[in-house]
């Protein structure tokens, strides 16, 4: 059975990768970008040195940095309506994954019209926006080599998961050097992200030979490095290796498809404003114990590769040294409880049915090797809780 792979059409990796966009805009013919972006990306002067690359005078730029850290369906919309009287030709994505995840909206809402949740999954979009360079900050999400975005249904409190070939960047210039400014708490949530990626893509029932090499090697980079970069944000060696990590992550789930912890971050994350990578560090060892029963040898494999296990371990050794590793690493990385992070108890457990139906919907817990139904989510909240 053959799997069908997805990648942006350039990726550059490496130290200096993102001044080569001026370059590249020119050799695919595209004079007249839309930085997308936001206000930080601004005040930390990463504007002006893209900006300095593009010193083409043919090249003629211009800035959209209202976009917000969980992008909403009101966020984008600005940016849209800026792209639909203007006349641009492509937009270039600077910053984490909630710009870059913008930026993907605004690409195909500004050429299409109508509304965000006409793009949602179900729903494949294949139709290609405006070509998106992608230059993502972050070692987190991988959405400068996805296929998907996610943007929050404010009316109704929804996370809608929207995928296709429509939202893939054509161009991603990874450049760990815009990642050494990243603080302590935003390098632990978008790097365990990063490492929910791998562990999910590589256990999706949609994972494939591809998939695997990708999620395998993200996991012994993110693994090993993720602890140095949160304790030291100016290692510059541990830093490459994370972003590198994440790219590969991001490429692995992108085509083999996210599973529970993603179906159920969602919800958590659209209805008290949890940060995207800090739901998912919530639920990892939750979701990850209640799925080794049904590929414990998928497991074992990611504690070899994130470095807790070795091949002498038996099956049973391995994935219970991994589950050890997961609740360390969010003991040291500091990641708060649901209670710890301010929600409350009662507004929690009286929305646990339709955090549920969301998790369904997205499709995602279709995927993981244990599939549950929506009773089994609602006891895995519970004991999240």
């Amino acid at each position: 059975m053959s799997s069908k792979i997805v990648l942006p059409r350039i990726l550059q990796i490496g130290a200096g990768a993102s001044k080569e966009v001026g370059n590249i805009l020119k050799s695919m013919g595209l004079y007249r970008p839309l930085i997308v972006t936001d206000k930080i990306m601004v005040q930390l002067g990463y504007i002006e040195r893209i900006i300095e690359c593009m010193t083409d005078e043919a090249i003629r730029v211009d800035i959209f940095d209202d976009t917000v850290p969980e992008p909403t369906v009101s966020s984008i919309q600005a940016g849209v309506e800026k792209v639909r009287g203007g006349n641009y030709d492509c937009i270039i994505a600077l910053g984490g994954g909630s710009p870059i995840d913008s930026a993907k909206a605004i690409a195909v809402l500004g050429k299409y019209g109508g509304q965000m949740r006409d793009y949602k999954f179900p729903r494949i979009v294949d139709e290609p926006g405006l070509p998106i360079i992608a230059i993502p900050t972050t070692a987190g999400t991988g959405s400068e080599v996805t296929k998907v975005t996610v943007i929050t249904d404010e009316t109704t409190d929804e996370k809608m998961m929207c995928m296709g070939i429509g939202f893939m960047p054509i161009v991603a210039l990874v450049d760990y050097e815009l990642s050494l400014s990243v603080p302590a708490r935003t390098t632990a949530d978008t790097g365990i992200d990063a490492l929910t990626h791998a562990i999910e893509a590589y256990v999706s029932k949609k994972a494939s030979v591809y998939t695997d090499t990708q999620a395998i090697a993200a996991m012994k980079l993110l693994g090993p490095n993720l602890r140095k970069v949160y304790h030291d944000g100016s290692d510059k060696q541990a830093r490459e290796k994370m972003m590198l990590g994440s790219t590969l992550a991001g490429a692995a789930f992108s085509n083999a498809s996210v599973a529970l912890v993603h179906g159920m971050s969602r919800p958590i994350g659209a209805s008290y404003h949890v940060p995207h990578g800090l739901s998912n560090a919530m639920l990892l060892p939750t979701v990850t114990e209640y799925s080794i029963p049904a590929a414990a040898e998928r497991y074992a494999d990611c504690a070899r590769a994130i470095g807790v296990s070795d091949q002498n371990d038996s099956t049973d050794i391995a994935t219970t040294k991994l589950m050890n590793e997961l609740r360390a690493l969010n003991e040291e990385l500091q990641v708060p409880s649901p209670e710890d992070f301010g929600i409350e108890r009662e507004h929690f457990f009286g929305n646990l049915q339709t955090m549920a139906d969301q998790a369904m919907a997205s499709g995602s817990p279709a995927n993981n090797p244990r599939v549950p139904d929506a009773d089994d989510i609602i006891q895995l909240y519970k004991k999240l809780w």
